[in-house]
């Protein structure tokens, strides 16, 4: 399995009625091609480091997807997401679980292990 994450900013003036259906959209569309979105987190309004079509805010949206290996349900998400004007960026990551675990106890214990290694 394939894990990816899926960020989009939305212009702050939308409603987030409409931010859900749009939300809801995508998360269709990526079901809709075989994988499936196993978190998703709405960060909020939040500060843009430079502005962005005149914003300087916008709504953060995440979403965390799962793929069998091979299936890439993007294409048509990364098209709809640049064509849709209220969409000031976005950004699909692909996550390497074997090198990155985001949990920080997990980086503790392996820190931990690598400190204590054995001696050849």
């Amino acid at each position: 399995m394939r894990q990816y994450e899926l960020m989009f900013v939305v212009d702050p003036r939308v409603p987030d009625e409409d931010v859900v259906a749009m939300t809801d959209e995508y998360k269709k569309m990526i079901a809709g091609h075989g994988a499936a979105v196993t978190r998703e987190q709405s960060w909020g309004k939040r500060k843009l480091a430079y502005p962005i079509a005149k914003a300087t805010e916008g709504k953060y949206q995440l979403l965390n997807v799962e793929a069998e290996d091979g299936v890439n349900p993007f294409p048509e998400v990364e098209q709809r997401l640049e064509q849709n004007e209220n969409v000031l960026r976005y950004l699909t990551v692909r996550i390497d679980t074997g090198r990155l675990s985001l949990d920080p106890s997990a980086a503790d214990e392996a820190a931990e292990q690598g400190a204590g290694g054995e001696e050849a």
